[in-house]
């Protein structure tokens, strides 16, 4: 089993890869800003406080983990802006001070630079908003920045273009660069089934130094 310092576990998806690591027998360190915010007593679980956008803060966590798991947000666009590539940067900077021991990286994405079909990115679709785009581009930049990275074992897993909570089917496909769609035009995943591939991929790594994409 693996031991996972998971940052963002009060969110929509930190919460599910947090339910999905425990179910499985993992021993997860919870990194939150406020312990008060996880009221659970699960097997396995530690909560401690910690600061994502600090190096010497996630050094100190990262330390004696298999994985370090980032699924922090930044609530509206001007927060994901202000959160997401610092986070980033914060984190291998913390990581790599750990050396060759160091804990893989794994982040949560995002589907704004994924390809469409027609070849065109996801977020040069017409009338979007300006808030949205904002966020796109914030996990584009953290991507980018990422790529530039070569001394810290990183992945990045972007989800289809509509990701809420539903149910977990255990079932899903993945592609690099490409948007997932299905037959019917959707692209679709469930934060449940993005948690169970997120974790999938801490179990059997098969995207270290890139970007992955996952949906049905």
């Amino acid at each position: 089993m693996s031991k996972i310092a998971l940052f963002g576990a009060t969110g929509t998806l930190g919460s599910r890869i947090l339910d999905e690591a425990l179910r499985r027998g993992h021993s997860v360190t919870a990194v939150v800003r406020d312990p008060a915010k996880i009221d659970r007593d699960d097997a396995g679980l530690t909560v401690v406080t910690g600061d994502v956008l600090d190096p010497e803060s996630v050094a100190a966590h990262a330390g004696g983990q298999s994985a370090v798991v980032s699924a922090v947000g930044g609530g509206d666009g001007p927060g994901h802006i202000a959160t997401i590539k610092p986070s980033a940067e914060s984190l291998v900077a913390g990581i790599r001070t750990l050396g060759a021991g160091a804990p893989r990286l794994i982040l949560v994405g995002g589907a704004g630079s994924l390809r469409n079909p027609d070849g065109s990115q996801v977020w040069d679709a017409e009338g979007l908003p300006e808030f949205l785009l904002q966020i796109m581009h914030a996990h584009g930049d953290a991507l980018d920045y990422c790529r530039t990275v070569d001394d810290v074992r990183w992945t990045s897993l972007s989800p289809a273009a509509t990701i809420e909570p539903g149910e977990r089917t255990g079932t899903y496909r993945t592609a690099t660069e490409d948007l997932i769609v299905a037959e019917d035009g959707s692209s679709r995943i469930s934060a449940e089934d993005y948690a169970v591939a997120l974790l999938d991929e801490i179990e059997r790594p098969q995207h270290i130094g890139e970007r992955f994409t996952v949906g049905y």
